[in-house]
């Protein structure tokens, strides 16, 4: 998978006060169910009627019952809107309000970024290393300590990302900002990373959100999972929708013992296409193409709650740290709180070639960047046309040390390279799976919708050639050779890789009018992929598993559970089964046979 996408800025029409840089819909208000067959790109769980309020007259209203309160949050959130708004309501009522900021008990931002230095790579654009700090290393305790309730005011609230840490015995209300608003804020220079006085340059803040304060703030939100009495949902600016905290994790339980689907989100980029803009119409069209859609990218993506069309989201590692068990099975006490399989889409029709690219081998991710596995990737062909192509594999006869040194020259002089001497291209039809474990040489060619089922990690992409291309700026892109260099395998060419590294579909079951097919993996990849064709119905056990599941042919079905929950799934839209599910069904409704490709951890007791 391609990791630039961190660096495009969309240009989006003039605003009054730029908060966010995009061309993309803000989450609407209120939403309605799309029609049969159509992608929808606000997927959510209905929760009891009036679970979601919305704006500060009713979020003031519920503080006012708490007298004393901890406001906790994300990076990202606008604190001072935040403050600003619930205090015209506190003064309409003539309540007496002291807002305590715990961002004056921070370390001064020349510690902060002496403390975070270690982590961030130097002058690298994209790579850090994962920290092992935790939030209170940002701030002073002995400031923390003096931030105390004053018993002559009505309310009390110490506010700020942090604030839980003054160790108040107060409610807590946790103030949440999806990753996609979250890089558009990023992108528009409205905020910057924690600690930091002003925002940098976008690169250099995204790689600290990755490295550094995502991995902080996810290990504070997990210990207040809990005690949270009202979420809050931030990304509406000076609108914020909320929900108490029970019926958070009553939700969250709900979708670990039936099934979620997460909200997409799409990002334009350099090699776009066209499918997703012509065929996905709740989309923005103010773009000039639709690179990627993030399908299942569990650090990115959000959950979504609906009441009667209002939506509310919060992000998706709630979900793992409240429900882990329930949601991975066997596979739980492997992967803790870290989802372990990736789909995302990678639309190149009418567009350009992805960059000639290897991933990290296993050795070198964690020793490099402290992650705990790998970016092992596996290529769907949801839709091609005619023509297309794969790179994937060295030609029989590569000479590694040419190779290198023709790479090296492109980039030094800016000279073509003609790939296909040294890298195989193979053509690519509707339903085949490339396999691509990490060390591999790949890259989508034009003409391609891919499904990309992959391990998690996202970012670790190391560019070897890039047609000459600069980026949507206008900027040349980073490649990354020399860390590519360090990670091919040449033994990964000529005819093996037809033999080893294309999936040859085999017949495991079938019935009267269904068949399911192993799509089977490389021994390197730790997940596996099924696909079921059936006619009308097709009965499934999770077998202590979570499946990953994307109807790639049809028109739309419906997934029922043992637990009487049903929820209709269209063409393209990826959905998750916990494995604490069970047993579920799925209904075609396509009129036609339809195709369910199913992806899941890889386990000794291996059952269809």
């Amino acid at each position: 998978m391609e990791d630039t996408r961190k660096l495009v800025q969309c240009r989006p029409k003039p605003m009054k006060v730029q908060k966010r840089n995009t061309t993309q819909f803000l989450l609407p208000e209120n939403t309605t169910p799309t029609s049969s067959g159509k992608y929808n790109i606000y997927p959510g769980l209905t929760v009891p009627e009036n679970s979601i309020q919305k704006g500060y007259k009713t979020l003031a209203a519920r503080i006012e019952t708490m007298g004393t309160v901890i406001m906790d949050g994300y990076v990202g959130v606008f604190w001072e809107d935040l403050r600003n708004g619930l205090n015209q309501e506190f003064r309409q009522k003539d309540v007496r309000v002291l807002w305590h900021s715990v961002d004056t008990a921070l370390k001064t931002s020349d510690d902060i970024a002496m403390l975070v230095k270690p982590y961030l790579g130097g002058d690298d654009p994209i790579f850090g290393k994962r920290t092992d700090l935790k939030l209170q290393d940002f701030f002073q305790d002995e400031h923390l300590q003096t931030l105390k309730a004053d018993d002559k005011a009505d309310i009390n609230i110490v506010y700020g990302t942090g604030a839980e840490l003054c160790g108040w015995n107060a409610p807590v209300i946790y103030v949440d900002v999806p990753k996609n608003e979250l890089q558009f804020r990023m992108r528009a220079g409205a905020i910057s990373n924690l600690g930091a006085e002003k925002p940098t340059h976008t690169k250099m803040m995204y790689k600290q959100f990755y490295f550094v304060d995502w991995v902080v703030l996810n290990h504070h939100k997990k210990s207040l999972v809990t005690v949270i009495d009202v979420i809050v949902d931030d990304q509406r600016p000076k609108n914020p929708f909320w929900t108490t905290g029970d019926c958070m994790r009553d939700s969250l339980k709900k979708m670990s013992e039936n099934f979620f689907r997460v909200r997409p989100w799409f990002e334009p980029g350099v090699w776009g296409g066209t499918w997703m803009k012509d065929n996905i119409k709740q989309l923005s069209t103010d773009v000039p193409n639709y690179a990627w859609s993030f399908e299942l990218i569990a650090p990115e993506n959000g959950l979504i709650l609906q009441d009667n069309g209002k939506m509310l989201e919060f992000s998706f590692d709630f979900l793992m740290f409240q429900e882990y068990k329930n949601v991975l099975g066997e596979a739980a006490d492997s992967f803790k709180y870290e989802f372990p399989i990736r789909f995302d889409y990678l639309d190149t029709f009418d567009g350009g070639n992805l960059s000639i690219q290897v991933h990290p081998q296993q050795d070198y991710i964690v020793a490099e960047f402290g992650e705990n596995f790998t970016q092992d990737e596996c290529y769907y062909m949801l839709d091609v046309k005619d023509g297309a192509e794969v790179y994937l594999g060295f030609q029989e006869h590569i000479d590694p040390n040419k190779f290198c040194e023709e790479l090296q020259l492109s980039a030094t002089e800016t000279v073509e390279v003609d790939i296909k001497n040294h890298v195989q291209a193979l053509k690519a039809k509707k339903h085949d799976l490339f396999l691509i474990p990490a060390g591999t040489i790949h890259g989508s060619g034009k003409n391609n919708l891919v499904l990309e089922i992959s391990a998690t990690p996202y970012i670790f992409t190391f560019k070897l050639y890039d047609w000459l291309r600069l980026d949507l700026e206008g900027q040349p892109r980073p490649l990354n050779l020399e860390r590519g260099f360090k990670n091919l395998d040449f033994n990964r060419k000529g005819d093996v890789i037809r033999k080893e590294f294309v999936s040859h579909p085999k017949v495991l079951v079938q019935g009267l009018d269904w068949n399911l097919f192993h799509l089977e993996t490389h021994p390197d990849h730790f997940y596996d992929v099924y696909r079921y064709e059936f006619d009308t119905t097709i009965g499934i056990q999770t077998d202590s598993r979570c499946h990953v599941l994307a109807l790639v042919e049809g028109t739309s079905i419906i997934l029922e559970t043992q637990r009487g929950m049903r929820q209709r799934f269209n063409f393209g839209e990826t959905f998750v089964v916990p494995a604490a599910c069970g047993t579920y069904t799925l209904n075609n409704e396509s009129g036609y046979r339809c195709k369910v490709i199913k992806a899941f951890v890889k386990s000794k007791k291996m059952k269809p």
